[in-house]
This record gives C-alpha cells, sequence and structure tokens, in this order.
C-alpha cells in the first residue's frame, strides 16, 4: 500500500512538489541578480553616451576652469589621501563594468587621511578642494591609477609628484565617479568609444547568460533513496555493511572459545601413536572476537549535503555532474553552457566552467573545486 499524507498524495508527488518549490526558488534569485547586473551595464551604456559635462557645471565652485575645461562630476563628501610607502601602480585602463561586490568605507593598510573636501571631475583633470589647499591630477601627467576593489578609495600616480596620492568617497557614489573619471580620461586620448562598445560588449555577453526556467520535476523522477535520511549515500554505506559484516563473521574463524573441537577433529583423523611419556598441557586456539565494522564518517568539507556524494575534500574533477546537481548546489545562471568542469565561484555558487579563464568571472572568480 503507497504512503501517503493527509491529502492522499503519495511520497513521490511529495518530493515532486518540493522539488519545483526549490527549482522556482532558485531559479527566482538568479533571474533577479541577472536583472540587477543587466540594469547596471544599460545604465552606465547610457551614461557613456549622454555625459558631456559643461562649463555651467562648475558655477559657485572655488575652481577656475580652462577656456575649454568642462566639468562632468562633483563628489561633494571626499577626503585625500596619500600612501605611507612608495608603490607602484597599474597603468591606467579603460576597464569597465566589472564587478567588484560592495565597496567598503575604510582605508587600506599603508593608506591615511590627509584632507577633507570636494572632489571635481573635469574632462582635463581631477582636482580636489580640500581644506588645506587645491591637489590636482592631470590626466595627460597620469602614469598609474588603482581602484581599490574591496573599499571606495582610488589611488593616482603622477610624474610631477612623487608620493602617491588619492580620494576616498562614499560607497554608494563611488562606483559611478569611478566610470566617470574613467570617461573622462578615455576623452583625453581620444577614446570614448572604445569604452561604448565595451560595454556593448559586456551587455551581449550577460545576455547569453540569462538564466532559463528550470524543467518541472515529475513524481516518475523520485528516486527510492529519496526515502532514505541522507540520500543515496546512506543506502550506498548500508548496502556495504550489509556485505562486510557476514563477510568478517564468516573469517573469524570457530566460535568454540577453547579451541577444543578443532583438536578433537585432529585427533580423530590422524594414526595411532605410542604414547608420550609425559604430558602436554593443551594451548587454547580460539580466535578474537570479530569486529563490528563501521560506517565511514560522511566528509564533505563544507560542501551542502546531496545524493551524489559530491564535497570539497578531494578526489575526481566532475566534467559530467548529475543532472540533479542544481538541486543541491546554487547553480549560476547558465550553469549547463558551461564546458569545463564543477567549481565553486566566491559568492558561493557553482560553475560548470572550471578551467577556463573566465570561469566564475561575474561571482567573484573561483574559491575551490568540487571533486566527486
Amino acid at each position: 500500500m503507497a504512503r501517503t499524507d493527509s491529502t492522499g498524495s503519495t511520497w513521490r508527488y511529495r518530493w515532486a512538489r518540493r522539488q519545483n518549490e526549490r527549482r522556482l526558488r532558485l531559479f527566482r534569485s538568479a533571474e533577479g541578480a541577472w536583472r540587477r547586473r543587466d540594469d547596471e551595464l544599460r545604465r552606465l551604456r547610457t551614461l557613456a553616451e549622454q555625459c558631456q559635462g559643461s562649463a555651467a557645471a562648475g558655477d559657485g565652485l572655488p575652481l577656475e576652469l580652462a577656456p575649454d575645461e568642462v566639468v562632468l562630476r562633483v563628489a561633494p563628501a571626499a577626503q585625500l589621501v596619500e600612501m605611507r610607502h612608495d608603490a607602484v601602480l597599474p597603468a591606467p585602463a579603460l576597464t569597465v563594468g566589472v564587478s567588484t561586490g560592495r565597496l567598503r568605507r575604510h582605508l587600506p593598510d599603508g593608506v591615511r587621511v590627509t584632507d577633507a573636501g570636494m572632489a571635481v571631475i573635469t574632462n582635463r583633470r581631477l582636482v580636489l578642494l580640500g581644506g588645506r589647499g587645491r591637489r590636482d591630477w592631470a590626466y595627460g601627467k597620469m602614469t598609474g591609477l588603482a581602484h581599490d576593489p574591496h573599499a571606495s578609495v582610488t589611488l593616482i600616480q603622477v610624474l610631477d609628484r612623487r608620493r602617491t596620492s588619492g580620494v576616498l568617497l562614499r560607497p554608494d557614489v563611488a562606483v559611478e565617479f569611478r566610470f566617470v573619471l574613467t570617461l573622462a580620461f578615455a576623452d583625453a586620448i581620444e577614446q570614448r568609444q572604445a569604452v561604448v562598445d565595451q560595454l556593448d560588449e559586456l551587455i551581449s555577453e550577460h545576455a547569453r547568460l540569462r538564466p532559463s526556467r528550470p524543467g518541472i520535476a515529475t513524481p516518475g523522477q523520485a528516486r527510492l533513496s529519496a526515502l532514505i535520511p541522507g540520500g543515496r549515500r546512506t543506502a550506498v554505506v548500508a548496502a556495504a555493511l550489509a556485505v562486510m559484516v557476514p563477510v568478517a563473521l564468516a573469517n573469524s574463524g570457530s566460535s568454540d572459545p577453547t579451541g577444543t573441537e578443532p583438536a578433537v577433529a585432529a585427533a580423530a583423523s590422524a594414526p595411532a601413536t605410542p604414547r608420550a611419556t609425559g604430558s602436554a598441557t593443551p594451548r587454547a586456539t580460539g580466535s578474537a572476537k570479530p569486529r563490528k565494522a563501521s560506517p565511514k564518517p560522511e566528509r564533505r568539507c563544507g560542501a551542502p549535503e546531496n545524493p551524489m556524494g559530491y564535497d570539497f575534500c578531494g578526489g575526481k574533477r566532475i566534467r559530467e555532474p548529475a543532472r540533479e546537481v542544481c538541486d543541491h548546489f546554487d547553480c549560476v545562471p547558465g550553469f549547463w553552457e558551461g564546458r569545463g568542469y564543477l567549481v565553486q565561484c566566491e559568492n558561493g555558487k557553482v560553475s560548470l566552467a572550471g578551467g577556463s579563464p573566465r570561469a566564475c568571472g561575474l561571482h567573484g572568480g573561483v574559491r575551490r573545486t568540487v571533486w566527486d
């Protein structure tokens, strides 16, 4: 007789309902993250076309503009920072659209605040109007530029200044401020179209990663292992014990603790011999008690419980994961389009693009490999 719940549904129908709810929940989460990223890329694309600046935007600022200079952006709450030691920053680049996660307002090691004021981006320079004076960074003299991926700090090196300095902004304005600074530098070297083309490529690539609606789980797909706590791995351990215990008992020898039965059988089958003058004390030949086999503790090293036996401990790489892998792991959008092995990204999602330099590119990079 089939097992049923209060509604009369069998366990297979309950399993299918739970699977469909889980799949839909994961899909909605992935689609929400995809839409937020898509909106951000398209907003930057519009900003790249429309951010032209104007001389009138500098009205009221204690800053004298050159005849062909226009103001692109003003950040009213900014701080001047300087590095305590010498460092070589990477050359300024036109890279945009890189997801760095949430920025925090803190100072990296070796960086100190020396002034506070207002940061102004023009088409010729970045200026900080502070309480102690003015600090300029002209694009034509810029030799190094670095945006901290975790803190809202931008560091700059220029030819006419030995010490590396920069600005510390509020995290909520730092991302757009950095993008406008990239546009301004692109204008200075007449490469704004390269920024627009790069955003078009990012939007097109992101469109291909849109998560697809998951398939519907049916009661016929339910496995009997779903009835066992721990799933397939528990069933495998139980089957192994069922084989190992009888074998261990069979190899443990006679159950007679004194060993007299083998001795009697040997005496009956041996030929008659003269009786020895001395008597020898028989030695006990009983075997030790058989050890009870115990199941090997499940090893996952932080991986979620799953019937496939996948973990983060070690083993062999998984290039063809089970079809239900996304029921137990949080898969990235477009998971099945990957052409590699199974890895976990920094944000906890898993990808099938392991081995590729672009694996987990939109999820913080590769954290570790998932093993079978």
